[in-house]
């Protein structure tokens, strides 16, 4: 059975992380996704480490299963060859500063008149819209700005950065869903768009209750360590040999907690009772669960309290993500045979469908401008005179 964006063709312009993010996702569902480097140097995170035998595997985790060509953009030629291409494919992404593609002569207005069903999306830090749309971004200055660092860390401590790229990934995410929403609407109407995602737009979008409690209590909030800002108890305790989570999410499960401890008494404690007492009197309650998580080891504590249907687990480093048996059973550890780094182990598909088998293995990363002879003999019919005579020119 096809994959679901099989036959689906994309000419992928970005680099770093926002675009690549999203082109991986579109890939692991079929799509053909060619990427579009510049000629002797290539996407940036090329130099990115960590690295192996010289390969760089930050790229390889975001970039394997694609196909790579070469091409100067800068160069007359480069733009004719790219537009020529573009009539062959069904969505072309970009992740340069807004005004970049313009100045190329190459923004959306120019390409949908050479192709009027073109998805062209965009992922940049501010958007293509408002006054700081041209500012440069990256992940750190989109978690600052989007409020994601003030609410994260513990009460007391400078602003923290979230432990990976939040502001790209997310960014990368939605812009994959706003291609999926495009192509769904290119099949009804046969009408393109443009589509235009920004980072910081992105961690505005993910700040979950934050804006409302800022609109009820008043204060912009502030970072509470990992515990929840409205549900209680819900973060991690230390138990007697290491951490663990316990998210009790509402007023049933706290019944089945106190049962599971053998504190019955608490179900119907008038401090405890319901979600609301539990986080007007958390002074009280806390240090009564710290007392009591410290007198076993967290397995022991996972495993009594999980035997009454409740919510609680490890808190994995990442040696221990890679040999989670569910992890694994869900075949989110897949691998990448590499000519040079050999097997590396990566993050798999987590979107399960019945369309898409579910293989434990994935494409290999494209070397620099490998595919660049194939993509411009199928596409544009060009022959290996001509492909000899764009190197030597500096066109590819």
């Amino acid at each position: 059975m096809p994959k679901p964006f099989e036959g689906i063709k994309i000419l992928d312009l970005t680099r770093a992380l926002a675009g690549p993010f999203c082109t991986l996702i579109l890939s692991d569902l079929g799509a053909e996704v060619v990427k579009l480097e510049i000629p002797g140097f290539g996407d940036d995170a090329r130099q990115y480490g960590p690295f192996v035998n010289k390969q760089g595997l930050y790229f390889l985790s975001l970039n394997r299963a694609k196909k790579s060509i070469t091409l100067n953009l800068k160069s007359e030629e480069g733009k004719t060859i790219m537009k020529d291409l573009l009539k062959d494919f069904d969505v072309l992404i970009e992740n340069y500063r807004p005004g970049t593609m313009e100045k190329l002569g190459l923004g959306y207005d120019v390409l949908k008149k050479i192709k009027p069903q073109l998805i062209y999306a965009a992922a940049s830090g501010f958007g293509h819209t408002g006054p700081d749309s041209k500012k440069p971004a990256y992940d750190l200055l989109a978690q600052a700005r989007g409020g994601i660092m003030s609410i994260t860390g513990w009460p007391d401590t400078p602003p923290t950065r979230v432990g990976m790229s939040t502001g790209d990934i997310t960014a990368g995410m939605f812009t994959a869903i706003g291609i999926s929403a495009a192509l769904y609407h290119l099949k009804n109407t046969g009408e393109g768009q443009k589509i235009d995602v920004a980072m910081l737009d992105s961690q505005v979008a993910i700040l979950e209750n934050a804006l409302t409690r800022y609109q009820v209590e008043g204060k912009s909030p502030e970072p509470l360590g990992n515990r929840h800002p409205t549900v209680s108890p819900f973060q991690a305790f230390m138990a007697k040999d290491d951490y663990f989570v316990l998210p009790i999410g509402n007023d049933s499960l706290w019944q089945k907690f106190c049962k599971a401890v053998g504190k019955d008494d608490w179900i119907n404690d008038t401090k405890f009772a319901t979600n609301a007492e539990r986080n007007e009197n958390l002074e009280i309650l806390i240090p009564l669960l710290e007392e009591l998580f410290i007198t076993k080891n967290a397995a022991e504590w996972i495993k009594q309290i999980e035997n009454y249907g409740v919510p609680c687990g490890p808190i994995n480093d990442i040696e221990k993500v890679m040999n989670d048996k569910q992890i694994h059973a869900r075949n989110m550890i897949v691998e990448v045979n590499d000519d040079k780094a050999g097997k590396i182990k990566i993050a798999g598909n987590p979107i399960k469908m019945s369309s898409i088998p579910d293989e434990t293995t994935r494409g290999a990363v494209p070397k620099l401008s490998e595919h660049t002879s194939e993509v411009l003999s199928k596409y544009l019919g060009f022959d290996e005179k001509k492909i000899k005579q764009l190197k030597k020119e500096g066109v590819i």
